[in-house]
């Protein structure tokens, strides 16, 4: 009988706490989503399935939530969210355009030029033109670097030279692209004098806000526009995962 009583009194705690928590933080909150990949059946974590992710657009738009693109943060909203995908593979044309339409959402894409150039393993990526034709209703395209490389450990002349390729050979393909940055791997040199540094050298070379994983919610306008957080979507978070997520991140129960 006590067993039984668990889930329900566990429930019962975590509505009361959703409660408290809306109550004492009631500031305009900006949730950035992270995705990677899209698939009809999902077994990875950085691989959600089309099902899950309809399950949650339908969710973000029923409730309301204010989608921008990074270049509309000029305005803020009770419920502000971003939605990122990572890498541009060729799966995110594929399912995207449709449910973005559907749902009246945007996505970010953050784009490696590297990876489009190259590859990355055995995966299929967007080409140039592809990623040119995307809507521009639909879709905002990014900065993640040229070669997806750490940025904790390197030399930010080489940084600095990296980042700035990324740029050019987007603009060389007549790329419209917003000034935001994604780090690879979600590193960057974040203590003391090496963190200012590597500011100093984004905000030369014209970076709006730059984002790691964190796995926070963050506040908007924002005094951190170099360290917003995002909050990492699983491919097997199941719908209710995915509420607490939109709340608190990510809890450590998880």
């Amino acid at each position: 009988m006590i067993l039984c009583l668990i889930p329900v009194v566990s429930a019962v705690f975590i509505a009361i706490y959703f409660r408290l928590y809306l109550l004492a933080f009631p500031h305009n909150k900006l949730i950035i989503l992270m995705y990677h990949q899209i698939e009809k059946e999902s077994h990875e974590d950085l691989t959600v399935s089309l099902k899950n992710l309809e399950q949650q657009f339908s969710y973000l738009s029923r409730k309301k939530y204010t989608c921008r693109f990074f270049s509309e943060l000029t305005t803020s909203a009770k419920k502000n969210i971003i939605i990122t995908f990572d890498d541009g593979y060729r799966n995110n044309l594929e399912y995207l355009p449709s449910l973005l339409e559907k749902y009246s959402l945007k996505a970010t894409i953050f784009i490696p030029t590297g990876f489009i150039e190259n590859g990355y393993k055995n995966y299929h990526m967007m080409t140039f033109d592809e990623i040119r034709s995307l809507d521009k209703k639909y879709f905002e395209i990014a900065l993640h670097t040229h070669a997806h490389e750490s940025l904790k450990t390197r030399h930010f002349d080489l940084i600095e030279k990296d980042l700035e390729k990324n740029m050019q050979i987007l603009d060389a393909h007549s790329i419209a692209y917003s000034k935001v940055l994604a780090y690879p791997y979600g590193k960057y040199p974040n203590k003391g004098k090496e963190k200012s540094a590597f500011f100093s050298v984004l905000k030369k070379i014209g970076i709006d806000f730059a984002v790691r994983i964190g796995n926070r919610v963050n506040y908007y306008p924002t005094r951190h526009p170099y360290e917003l957080c995002r909050v990492d979507i699983k491919g097997k978070d199941s719908i209710i995962k995915f509420k607490l997520k939109l709340i608190f991140g990510r809890l450590k129960l998880f």
